[in-house]
């Protein structure tokens, strides 16, 4: 099964509601789709979501990275040498990483099609069900407050709540939700690296004292400033996940060294796909440390992909894979069943799709 072409699309899909963080806000999901094709007629499928403010990449420079440089450099390799490419999709460019991550679920899709297993179960398959938190965008506190209850209507346990815009008001928003949907609601804030060092303490400290019971805070500083990263870590009580601080193993093994967090978080368009995402998960496993399965705004495609790492993986313990519940509908096809907060993984092939 050697890789003989690959196709670039566009993978659209509007959000139900705005998708408003601290680095940004959207209205509409479109993102490049990967078709790599075999010399026996298999296509592989996979997603590129462009992230300027945190992945520096564009849809233009995701084609371009894809046709110039990654393309060129895995045609005419066998899927089954998945070592051998994983090292030429690495070396062919510069980060890049989600341009790389939708190159390599399509390498992993088709590597499981060639053994007609599903991937979580090429992977590990740890477990075949995941239970996901669903996002609740930075807004009015009333707002978040309705959007929350909504949220728990719909039948979600966990909230992750988007806060760091506005560093003053964000304990009362915090508060105000924990008051609105009750002491059994899971609740994880996400900062967006919104907040200074003094004052994520500050603000995480007051939660504790108010017995908020919020189960983590994700980056709550600059994703570069690692040492605000420890002195928050150091002087607070709840856990402290690191998102964009870790894109790749060695930023993992620099997290877990100076204790800048208590958990990380994995998402594929920051790893560059799933073989490195594996490297991180071994490292942070060796060391103690758990993992969250995280994505961007992505559609179906890549988030079932990263859905089948997770399930795969027995240090993956928390899942935001939210991504296609976000959208009005799915605009693909086949894979996982994403039901309200659940999802079950199926025994289909690859990650699941039919083209």
């Amino acid at each position: 099964m050697k890789i003989k072409d690959i196709v670039i699309g566009v993978v659209e899909a509007p959000l139900i509601t705005p998708f408003k963080t601290a680095l940004r806000t959207v209205y509409y999901i479109r993102n490049i789709a990967i078709y790599v094709h075999t010399d026996d007629g298999q296509i592989g499928i996979g997603e590129a979501a462009p992230t300027a403010v945190i992945t520096g990449e564009t849809n233009a420079s995701i084609t371009e990275a894809i046709n110039e440089y990654i393309k060129p450099a895995i045609i005419g390799m066998d899927v089954e040498d998945i070592s051998q490419i994983m090292e030429r999709l690495d070396k062919s460019i510069y980060k890049n990483t989600s341009a790389k991550a939708a190159i390599d679920m399509a390498i992993y899709d088709l590597l499981a099609k060639r053994y007609q297993a599903p991937l979580y179960k090429l992977l590990g398959g740890y477990r075949k069900e995941l239970v996901t938190d669903i996002t609740i965008s930075v807004n009015e506190t009333a707002e978040m407050v309705k959007d929350s209850l909504e949220a728990i209507k719909r039948g979600f346990q966990i909230l992750k709540i988007k806060v760091g815009k506005d560093p003053a008001g964000d304990i009362a928003r915090i508060l105000a939700i924990r008051d609105a949907v009750g002491p059994t609601i899971t609740l994880r804030v996400d900062a967006n690296q919104g907040w200074t060092p003094k004052e994520a303490v500050r603000i995480i400290r007051a939660l504790e004292d108010a017995n908020a019971n919020i189960e983590l805070v994700e980056q709550p500083v600059h994703y570069s400033d690692i040492e605000g990263m420890q002195y928050v870590t150091a002087n607070t009580i709840t856990n402290i996940l690191a998102d964009e601080s870790v894109f790749s193993p060695k930023d993992a093994i620099t997290v877990i060294e100076k204790r800048a967090a208590d958990l990380i978080n994995i998402k594929l368009m920051k790893t560059g796909g799933i073989y490195q995402a594996q490297k991180i998960c071994n490292i942070a496993e060796a060391n103690g440390i758990q993992c969250m399965i995280g994505c961007m705004l992505e559609t179906k495609i890549s988030v079932s992909a990263a859905a089948h790492f997770a399930a795969s993986q027995k240090n993956i313990t928390m899942v935001d894979l939210d991504g296609p519940i976000l959208c009005v509908k799915d605009p693909v096809a086949g894979g996982p069943i994403f039901n309200g907060q659940s999802i079950s993984m199926l025994d289909k092939p690859g990650i699941g799709f039919s083209l």
